[in-house]
């Protein structure tokens, strides 16, 4: 494979990145990969990741399952952050990481994916069998009724139910969660469930819910009919990715990991690359999609 352009943009060819990036290629030429993607693979959309050297440790508390049902303030507040951070999630396209991997997928080199993101951006992109980990911050759900529904359409509500509200985020979570100064949630108005007036909440997986079982167990699935387990962005700090890793190298499939900084996942993986998804990449998929010239 030819000199990944990360080695020249920065004036200096690092060797063992180019030599990763090659056995990454013969791997993946194989193919049976299965793709694991978390946040750090959206950063180059504009949306932060949680850990890595592109974003900042998220310096509020995660809202829980347990806290937005139980507590009406909570509650409130929560969807004033997440109505000012949706403006940022829901306005973001796709980068060439994803567009990369859709290609990968198309030309039969990657199989499914397994996304911790709720962005929606591998769809975006074009790809196929995508599994939604935690859910989809673009669709809304009544805890009551089960109804789903647009996100936009919640929004169109929220913004005439709160015609004065003009809040700026300090900072914006890979969750669509907001960081706000508190004076600004005061007065915030929630709205419900338009069919039987039960409690919205978005469409994803929160701290101290459990991941639906019929997403874990096609994750398994996809994880254990693979070659190559390509994780993408993840830190693996949380189990609910690190576990495919962790049943990967208990079935003596190959991991490999494409991330910036740490990962938890670094001492069962065959290759670990510390370098950028936006151009590693589409490199890949330029060398693996090429045709063969005999």
């Amino acid at each position: 494979m030819g000199v990944p352009p990360a080695a020249r943009d920065h004036g200096v060819v690092d060797l063992q990145v180019v030599e990763q990036v090659a056995e990454l290629g013969a791997w993946m030429a194989e193919g049976g990969v299965v793709v694991l993607s978390g946040a750090g693979l959206s950063t180059d959309s504009g949306i932060p990741d949680y850990r890595g050297p592109s974003g900042s440790a998220r310096r509020s508390t995660p809202m829980t399952y347990q806290a937005f049902t139980r507590d009406p303030i909570a509650r409130r507040r929560y969807w004033a952050r997440s109505h000012l951070g949706w403006r940022t999630i829901g306005e973001a396209f796709p980068n060439d990481g994803h567009r990369a991997v859709a290609g990968l997928q198309r030309c039969g080199v990657v199989g499914g994916i397994i996304t911790q993101n709720v962005d929606g951006l591998h769809q975006a992109a074009g790809a196929g069998d995508v599994v939604e980990l935690h859910g989809n911050l673009s669709r809304i759900v009544c805890l009551d009724c089960g109804d789903r529904t647009e996100r936009e359409l919640l929004a169109a509500r929220l913004d005439e139910a709160n015609p004065g509200f003009e809040a700026a985020a300090i900072a914006i979570n890979a969750d669509g969660d907001a960081e706000l100064d508190d004076t600004d949630l005061d007065g915030f108005q929630i709205v419900d469930c338009l069919g039987c007036g039960g409690m919205l909440k978005p469409d994803v997986v929160y701290f101290g819910e459990t991941v639906p079982p019929e997403r874990v167990s096609r994750s398994f699935e996809l994880v254990c009919s693979a070659r190559t387990l390509l994780v993408l962005g993840s830190s693996l700090t949380v189990m609910s990715g690190r576990r495919f890793v962790l049943r990967a190298v208990k079935d003596g499939i190959r991991v490999a990991i494409v991330n910036r900084g740490v990962t938890r996942g670094e001492p069962y993986a065959g290759l670990h690359i510390d370098a950028p998804l936006g151009i590693v990449l589409p490199h890949l998929a330029a060398e693996l999609s090429a045709p063969v010239h005999i």
